[in-house]
């Protein structure tokens, strides 16, 4: 416990230090603030009406809440980079070696590592929240959504950290994985293909609550939690794995 506390003010500073890590955290909700002040939805819906009835039938019928999207982008994109690439970052500056040999074990690294993202992440949530003017339940299922995608996001950074160890590896790889996760549910809004792929990512649930607290949805907040949480569980016994072979000898 004690080293634990120890990796998560080492890593708080060193967040708070760190304007590329700390950005994620304030600039996808800043955004979502910005969309949702400044963006004329009635100046847009009747130049799409005029122009392109059948795009704004489309996107009336499909698009979520511009601004919890953006959230579900935050959960399943940002943080995947940040965590693999502050992994890869002690990696290659060596610093892992030093606190194993001061006695911190690799599992109170990772949790010390992973809580500082969680914690960050999950005022991030609540901005978001507010942003997107849930309250009462439906604020705690949002939030919880939220958090449930991050829990899943930081234990797949970790895996990609483990396996680069170094930051330009890290970031060629988890790049494009996030990618895919952020911007998928986007897509599959338009592309049923598409959105039956991403149905067993968690990314792709994330949405599917946004949608079902929106604009209603057929999938019940029980099948998606499910499913996000299965996602956890298999990524944690991948991560399991991962550390086997590897482990975070620095």
């Amino acid at each position: 416990m004690r080293s634990v506390k120890a990796v998560f003010k080492k890593q708080l500073k060193g967040t708070v230090q760190n304007p590329e890590t700390l950005i994620q955290f304030i600039i996808y909700p800043l955004m979502a603030f910005i969309m949702s002040m400044f963006m004329d939805m009635e100046t847009m819906t009747e130049g799409l009406m005029e122009y392109a009835p059948h795009m704004l039938e489309a996107m009336l019928a499909n698009m979520p809440n511009l601004v919890t999207m953006m959230a579900a982008m935050f959960a399943g994109m940002a943080l995947i980079p940040a965590v693999a690439g502050i992994i890869a970052e002690d990696f290659e500056r060596k610093s892992l070696r030093f606190l194993i040999m001061a006695g911190v074990k690799p599992p109170a690294y990772l949790i010390g590592v992973g809580s500082v993202i969680f914690f960050a992440s999950a005022f991030t949530s609540v901005a978001f929240g507010f942003v997107g003017e849930f309250s009462g339940t439906d604020f705690l299922i949002f939030v919880g959504a939220m958090m449930s995608g991050v829990a899943a996001s930081i234990v797949l950074g970790a895996i990609i950290g483990i396996l680069t160890k170094n930051q330009q590896s890290a970031t060629a790889l988890s790049m494009p994985i996030a990618l895919v996760l952020g911007f998928g549910p986007m897509m599959a809004q338009f592309n049923e293909t598409v959105a039956r792929v991403l149905h067993v990512f968690y990314s792709q649930q994330i949405n599917i609550v946004v949608d079902y607290l929106t604009i209603g949805s057929e999938t019940p907040l029980w099948q998606s939690f499910a499913i996000i949480w299965a996602n956890v569980a298999v990524l944690s016994i991948l991560f399991v794995i991962v550390y086997a072979k590897k482990g975070l000898k620095g």
